[in-house]
């Protein structure tokens, strides 16, 4: 019956009311405001999770919504500071200009990473579609020129990864992740085995370049393999750490990365852009109805 469930509401979902979206998104996304999202940190970090924090939304096409989501990041940092959290931000550069023209991208950037040195804090610059690929990594050198406290993703289901890790310099900061955007296979690995293995041969070279790694996935068997050559090489716990999304069922595998003394950070995104992405997740999880089903007896 569930599956069936799921299937309908796959196929409805252009047509369901969003107030129903939203009893499914509670779980994945932290709110609409800076003050949500914040009390979600505190709350994670209580149960020794680090976090990133993410404002929902791209491809902003006004510059002075772009303004605004600057702005806010650069209120999100000096929060931060103030309330001493573990915590740090993720920024996609079409949602701070790209779009718009290449100087506001760079001048929003610049003001995000400052803020971020001044408050002594960390800037994660995400990976977009393949589009974006070159001005989001020329954006990180400009930037890490500045200031080594800014990383960038790579994803491993593109054949240009190999490449473009091994042109970073040492001893920087990646998230590695698997890949999310439907690329052309010209460009792209398609086969989820041969995604996992060249995930594994770029952690490889990653760690031999000295590189912090930010091991993004909820492929549990990929995680295990990433532990054995952690294991394998003695890879220093101070030279990693795990990533996994907020609201993904994960808690065992939370508890035995967490039991072993490993690193987790948790990818937050909040913010009034929370639909699309909601609806996203909700295409990606097995278990929408019973999910959505046991929320409205909750309430």
């Amino acid at each position: 019956m569930f599956k069936l469930l799921n299937f309908l509401i796959i196929v409805l979902i252009p047509i369901i009311p969003k107030f129903f979206i939203k009893i499914f998104a509670n779980r994945y996304v932290s709110g609409t405001l800076i003050r949500d999202a914040l009390d979600t940190v505190e709350n994670l970090n209580n149960n020794n999770l680090s976090v990133t924090l993410d404002i929902l939304g791209e491809h902003t096409n006004k510059k002075k919504e772009a303004q605004i989501i600057t702005n806010n990041y650069v209120k999100i940092l000096e929060q931060i500071e103030v309330l001493k959290l573990d915590c740090n931000i993720s920024i996609k550069p079409s949602h701070i200009g790209t779009d718009i023209n290449h100087e506001t991208f760079s001048d929003n950037l610049k003001i995000i990473h400052s803020k971020a040195i001044d408050t002594n804090n960390f800037v994660r610059i995400d990976m977009e579609d393949s589009t974006l690929i070159d001005t989001t990594i020329n954006a990180y050198h400009e930037r890490s020129k500045a200031n080594n406290n800014i990383g960038i993703v790579l994803q491993a289901y593109l054949h240009r990864t190999e490449n473009d890790l091994k042109a970073l310099g040492n001893n920087c900061n990646i998230r590695l992740c698997k890949g999310i955007y439907n690329e052309d296979e010209k460009i792209a690995i398609k086969h989820p085995k041969l995604i996992n293995s060249n995930y594994i041969n770029l952690l490889k070279i990653a760690f031999e370049k000295y590189i912090y790694v930010g091991i993004a996935t909820h492929d549990e068997k990929l995680i295990k393999k990433c532990l054995e050559i952690i294991e394998e090489k003695n890879i220093s716990k101070n030279k990693f750490e795990f990533q996994i999304l907020y609201g993904v069922p994960m808690d065992k595998m939370i508890g035995t990365l967490l039991n072993n003394n490993y690193k987790i950070r948790v990818y937050v995104p909040f913010g009034p852009d929370w639909y699309n992405y909601s609806i996203r997740r909700i295409k990606e999880n097995p278990n929408i109805s019973s999910y959505i089903i046991k929320n409205l007896f909750k309430r």
